[in-house]
């Protein structure tokens, strides 16, 4: 499945001054959405999401920042991402890990390179807390965090800072809000998590819908996403097609016909 992918290379000095390259795959036609991998891998499951997401008219576009590709690697990557102390930090608590700011350098890559007016972003579980911190930067224009999973063994913290958070506010302030997911039964994205997550950002007003779904699952849109139309997991697919069309704008459904 990844064969149909073209491969490239991006480069940024963004996390401490000095380059960190990473591979990239690129698929589609239209919109771009940035789908950054979750723990497991960039395995067979990430890639039937982003055909989805490329039949319903959507560019993805996947950085492969870590373990095997078109296979899940749950033990390995953890020794990996354990090795990348540069790059993750999963444990720290108000700041978010240094890839935040080499993601934030892909984005306004790809935004510039295919003229777009801005890209949205997938974070998954890993990753999930990745993409609200990415909605910071004015070349992301929507996001959705499945089961934000960070910091490791602290639910009721978040992985960002306070500045992060406050800057993310500002920014769902004026686009409106993101989009976040999780199981009802997750043991690593609990209902803690959604209600630090909440008492962050929402009150006022809501700048992240959180999302909670039937199920004692985790990885929502991947692994354990249930590919039958009407099931908890297909909703929650099918409202993020409608959000990424309607904050990017242009996406045609190919899945009809009519693309």
């Amino acid at each position: 499945m990844i064969a149909g992918y073209e491969k490239s290379q991006f480069s940024s000095n963004a996390i401490d001054g000095k380059p960190a390259a990473f591979d990239v795959y690129t698929k589609g036609e239209g919109p771009v959405v940035v789908i950054i991998q979750e723990l497991p891998g960039i395995g067979m499951e990430t890639l039937r999401l982003a055909d989805k997401l490329i039949a319903k008219g959507f560019r993805v576009v996947m950085p492969h920042l870590f373990g095997p590709l078109g296979r899940l690697s749950f033990v390995g990557n953890i020794t990996r991402i354990f090795c990348m102390r540069r790059e993750f930090t999963i444990f720290a608590k108000n700041k978010s890990s240094p890839i935040v700011k080499w993601l934030k350098a892909l984005c306004v890559h790809v935004r510039d390179k295919y003229e777009v007016e801005g890209v949205g972003v997938i974070g998954m579980c890993l990753t999930g807390n990745f993409a609200i911190s990415l909605m910071a930067d004015d070349s992301v224009l929507a996001g959705v965090a499945s089961q934000p999973s960070l910091p490791l063994f602290s639910q009721s913290s978040l992985h960002m800072s306070d500045q992060e958070i406050a800057d993310v506010r500002k920014r769902l302030e004026d686009h409106g809000p993101m989009l976040a997911f999780r199981f009802k039964g997750d043991k690593l994205c609990t209902a803690t998590k959604f209600e630090a997550l909440d008492a962050a950002f929402n009150g006022d007003q809501q700048r992240i819908k959180l999302n909670t779904i039937e199920g004692n699952k985790h990885a929502l849109l991947t692994v354990h996403f249930e590919d039958e139309p009407g099931s908890p997991s297909d909703r929650a697919l099918n409202e993020i097609f409608d959000y990424f069309s309607d904050s990017l704008g242009g996406a045609t459904d190919k899945t009809r016909g009519d693309g």
